[in-house]
């Protein structure tokens, strides 16, 4: 009987000890690569990092073989090691090119908006010079480089003096309500004379012409923002100066009109 006992005993035991070496031994470098792997093939970007991939699953498989036949384990472990490697590089070049493509959503989102805000101005700035010219159509202005330019001759003033005529006040008055109408609008108002007396001089009265147009337009309501004043003298004729015709033509205020860039129309020399 006991010897019946002991012959059990000896086949649990045998039975035991077969199923422990029947057990995979565990191996965390191999079962990470397991996980990453797979993962990796998955990405929708995995093209962009082909090689890596194909090389992590070359390694992956030949780790599985060898940790079955549970040999050569420094082998198993380099294998799955690799496997693990590539496959972290691969996800860096998903990574990568995702980041990129998000750089290049984000740069023509961008450009697509100042393209917009671009066409908007340009289709305001069209809209208000329509505008301007319809406002002001019996007033002779003239579109030019410099923008829309109106001339007022010396009608303004009597010889030689800055001071307003009451006869200016209709045409500032206009003017005015148009500048009103359109609070971007800005305007360079530049004096000239003809030539007759120094220089200094006739730049001294084209400024004080121009301050006093100014003036006028503040004190109906004009917005001082809008407004940049300068004088010539007489350094920008439209005429001769060697008749009366021409010097007449030569005295006297331009007004230009732009969308908020007098001052470059100032500092251009003109």
């Amino acid at each position: 009987m006991k010897f019946n006992k002991r012959i059990v005993l000896s086949i649990a035991v045998a039975a035991i000890l077969s199923a422990c070496s029947a057990t995979p031994e565990h191996n965390e470098t191999l079962e990470r690569a397991r996980t990453l792997v797979p993962e990796i093939e998955r990405s929708p970007r995995a093209g962009v990092a082909a090689a890596d991939i194909a090389n992590a699953r070359a390694s992956l498989d030949a780790a599985n073989r060898l940790a079955e036949s549970k040999s050569r384990k420094n082998d198993m472990e380099f294998e799955a090691t690799n496997a693990v490697l590539s496959s972290q590089i691969a996800n860096e070049k998903i990574l990568t090119a995702q980041a990129n493509e998000q750089v290049a959503a984000g740069t023509a989102q961008r450009q697509a908006v100042l393209t917009q805000a671009r066409e908007r101005d340009a289709q305001r700035s069209a809209d208000h010079a329509k505008s301007l010219e319809a406002e002001l159509a019996d007033m002779k202005l003239q579109r030019t480089d410099r923008g829309l330019v109106l001339t007022l001759g010396d009608v303004l003033f009597d010889t030689a003096q800055a001071t307003l005529k009451p006869s200016a006040d209709a045409p500032l008055d206009r003017l005015a309500t148009a500048l009103k109408e359109q609070p971007d609008r800005k305007v360079l108002i530049e004096g000239h004379t003809d030539n007759v007396g120094s220089d200094q001089n006739n730049m001294g009265l084209s400024e004080r012409r121009a301050q006093s147009v100014q003036m006028g337009l503040t004190q109906r309501g004009v917005d001082r923002s809008q407004i940049t004043a300068i004088g010539k003298g007489e350094n920008f004729p439209i005429a001769s100066n060697d008749s009366a015709a021409g010097r007449q033509s030569n005295r006297r205020v331009e007004l230009i009109f732009t969308d908020g860039a007098a001052h470059v129309a100032a500092e251009s020399g003109r």
